[in-house]
């Protein structure tokens, strides 16, 4: 059975200033700053000035809530004048925790305004049976019982004839949401949304509590006098979901955050939400800590819509002051994941036996599908398969009639999934999703269709899977005797972690496991779930004793003993039995079987920076044998491959393309619908490259317009390479879907190209030696 083996990447070490370092020790508890100041500059944090606001939050200044102008403005004139008149207000939210909490702000913040039960309710549609977003039967619902006024959080941004749906009852909305634009504004009151702001502004990386954050702080400067709780109370929930839903955190996302996770300590030895002590009880947590949320609340949270369907009880357990009905409710949550983890492992076990059967060296996307499996926990076992195996994967659960199979869809490396599955469109019952993750109905009997179709799809257009293997990346290389709390404290400086700041990862070479034993976890019940964990105590020859660490979802077979290894970890706190400092470990080979750097690659310059440099060019080329890359790519594949053929012909790589131009987003969308008008009313056509050239993108985007078009009602023609317009229909009802992954994909597209253009060649140098090389 084929399986493409992990990539490791080490990042270069950079020459760190003495003064920057001297700085940053002063953050530290008596450790050197080394280590923590190599991180930071690593991660742009290169300016002593910098420091204190990324570091401590109190010297952060937050950008104002009505940064968001004018829809800010008309969300706040409509809740003001819904609480003068004394309309009824409906929160509608969503099942995750980003969901789940931004409602329980939303709950606890409107509140302050309206009567909890009488003026202000809130709605969360089931995941089983409804899943994201507005719907038409909530809608109908909420009209009955008198709603004027529908606030949503973490979505409803495209649901735009569900709003025209609400209208016609008599409701207005107000949408608070991070997700996909649509093309045009909705008809709504307001749409508070970062992505409506600048990439570059402090606040457009905002989850949807977030989001909803920042429309009660604008109710409370607007009405000063009204609310009794101060609004900073709300901030733990913030940071849960903020967190829990794996946002790029910075910005004002890692002010709010840090100021969060200060808020959420207080639980433990204060707690102000008794249901939220009583879950960082249950997972032995004490809530000063990212990890805390990402490895205890949020999967807690997220278990019980996966379970139950219905997650309406964990606002109440987020925002209820009741002492034993919240401690009923962290219960009933707590065994909804430990349902979740049993299931997770029952299913991710089953898919394994069944892949043991397939030839995966001809297999390229896996598809599967059995009736007994649970659907609210596909998506996560499909994400493990996917990463594991480097194949996109397909996992389906077959109704109790044997009629539909439904399920979630997760992809791997740089495959469009979106696509890749919207290509059978025609064998499916509904589908929708983004390029990294989907969900999926068909009926049973197009399954084999499907199954074969989509594998063909892909092979057309891959070739080499090893591209897909997962890649393991370590910060920093250290000894056993470096572990510890020095070290735990100087890493913990980076704190919150999450997208944008990952949680450092250390690489210790020549290394040993020793007592080495695994078994299954247990509940709060103290009965054993089928979740395995390995133990072990990690050595070097540094150290005399080992130093304790832990392997998730692994047997004690699968790791190396007798035999020296490199292992890449985690430094952790563990506050299970007697708390201690411990190792995840993440990855692990044998020194057997691990390459080494070639020293003379290693030492020398091989990546010349000649971009935007022009005719200049020439010139130097004369004088260096070098190998020219001249279109700027988009992905570390592309640099690798070109790195690769210079040094197989002995060649430098010289870097020479000019500084890219982009067009935005949505003007590529509108002149490619030129060019489609233009050649339909012309009966001309137009080859690919000749598309791609005049909108500056690349053959994968222009298939996307291409899906979009068709979306929007052009017959597109393909004869090689060439394209026709040869009829034009109505457009479908899901153009606008089509439209935001072209967009999307573009934006994408847009900002890989600038950062290759502004990343030190340093870092360039660095990183694709490292994949080649280890």
């Amino acid at each position: 059975m084929f399986q493409p083996q992990p990539q490791w990447q080490i990042n270069p070490a950079p020459e760190v200033p003495q003064s920057f370092v001297e700085e940053v020790k002063g953050y530290t508890k008596g450790t050197n700053g080394r280590y923590a100041a190599q991180l930071l500059w690593q991660r742009g944090i290169q300016e002593v000035e910098k420091l204190p606001g990324f570091l401590n939050p109190d010297f952060y200044q937050p950008a104002s809530c009505f940064e968001f102008g004018e829809e800010m403005k008309c969300a706040v004139k409509r809740l003001v004048q819904a609480r003068e008149v004394g309309e009824k207000v409906t929160i509608w939210g969503d099942f995750d925790a980003d969901g789940i909490t931004a409602t329980s702000v939303l709950w606890e913040g409107l509140g302050q305004f309206f009567v909890q039960h009488l003026q202000l309710s809130y709605y969360i549609p089931n995941r089983l049976t409804e899943s994201h977003g507005l719907n038409n039967k909530g809608i109908e619902k909420l009209a009955y019982l008198g709603t004027k006024l529908i606030v949503t959080c973490d979505t409803g941004s495209t649901n735009l004839a569900e709003i025209n749906y609400a209208q016609k009852l008599g409701i207005e909305i107000i949408v608070t949401d991070h997700h996909t634009l649509p093309p045009e504004r909705p008809a709504v009151v307001a749409i508070i949304n970062p992505r409506y702001l600048s990439e570059n502004h402090s606040l457009f990386h905002l989850s949807g509590v977030a989001v909803a954050y920042k429309l009660i702080e604008a109710l409370y400067e607007t009405l000063p006098d009204v609310p009794k709780q101060p609004v900073e109370d709300l901030l733990d929930l913030v940071a849960i979901g903020l967190i829990a839903d794996l946002v790029q955190l910075s910005g004002d996302c890692r002010y709010l955050a840090q100021k969060g996770i200060q808020q959420l300590q207080k639980q433990k030895s204060e707690p102000t939400r008794p249901g939220v002590a009583a879950l960082l009880e249950l997972c032995r947590r004490s809530g000063d800590r990212p990890t805390d949320i990402s490895f205890g609340l949020g999967p807690r949270i997220n278990a019980v819509s996966r379970i139950q369907g219905d997650a309406s009880f964990c606002v109440e357990l987020l925002t209820s002051r009741d002492n034993s009905r919240t401690q009923q409710l962290a219960l009933e949550t707590e065994l909804a994941n430990t349902r979740r983890k049993e299931l997770q492992k029952n299913v991710a076990k089953d898919v394994k036996k069944r892949l043991e059967q397939i030839d995966l060296s001809t297999t390229s996307v896996i598809v599967l599908a059995d009736p007994q499996w649970q659907g609210g926990v596909l998506g996560l076992v499909a994400g493990q398969v996917a990463q594991e195996y480097g194949r996109p994967t397909i996992l389906l659960s077959i109704d109790s009639e044997g009629k539909f199979a439904r399920g979630s869809a997760r992809s791997v490396g740089n495959i469009d999934l979106y696509e890749l599955v919207n290509s059978q469109a025609h064998l499916l019952d509904r589908f929708g999703g983004h390029p990294f993750a989907a969900g999926l109905s068909l009926p049973v009997e197009n399954l084999p269709l499907f199954q074969e179709a989509i594998n063909q799809q892909l092979r057309q257009n891959l070739v080499d899977f090893n591209s897909l293997a997962p890649i393991v990346e370590a910060d920093l290389i250290v000894t056993v005797a470096e572990l510890g709390k020095e070290l735990f404290w100087e890493l913990k400086l980076l704190e919150p972690c999450g997208m944008g700041n990952p949680a450092p990862r250390l690489l210790i070479k020549n290394c040993w496991f020793t007592n080495v034993w695994n078994k299954n976890t247990s509940d709060f019940k103290k009965k054993k779930v089928q979740y395995i964990k390995t133990n072990f105590e990690l050595g070097d020859e540094t150290v005399k004793e080992g130093f304790p660490g832990v392997w998730w979802g692994h047997y004690k077979d699968e790791l190396p003993q007798e035999e020296l290894c490199d292992a890449i970890v985690e430094l952790d706190f563990s506050t299970f039995g007697k708390p201690h400092y411990e190792v995840r470990l993440l990855a692990v080979k044998s020194c057997a079987d691990a390459s080494k750097f070639n020293s003379s690659l290693a030492g020398n310059e091989w990546i010349l920076d000649w971009r935007g440099e022009g005719e200049d060019v020439e010139m130097q080329e004369m004088l260096e044998k070098v190998l020219k890359m001249e279109n700027c790519p988009v992905a570390w594949e592309e640099l690798q491959l070109k790195f690769r053929n210079a040094i197989a012909h002995s060649q430098k790589l010289a870097l020479a393309y000019s500084h890219p131009q982009s067009t935005p987003a949505e003007q590529v969308w509108q002149q490619l619908v030129g060019i489609a008008k233009y050649l339909y009313r012309t009966g001309k056509m137009a080859t690919a490259e000749q598309i791609c050239v005049k909108l500056g993108i690349s053959q994968v985007i222009l298939q996307l317009g291409i899906d979009a078009l068709s979306q929007l009602g052009f017959v597109v023609e393909r004869n090689d390479d060439f394209l026709a317009v040869v009829e034009l229909n109505s457009p479908s009802s899901t153009v606008k879907q089509a439209i935001d992954l072209l967009i999307s994909a573009v934006t994408e597209a847009q900002f890989r190209r600038e950062y290759f253009y502004q990343v030190p060649v340093a870092t360039l140098e660095g990183i694709v030696k490292g994949s080649t090389l280890v």
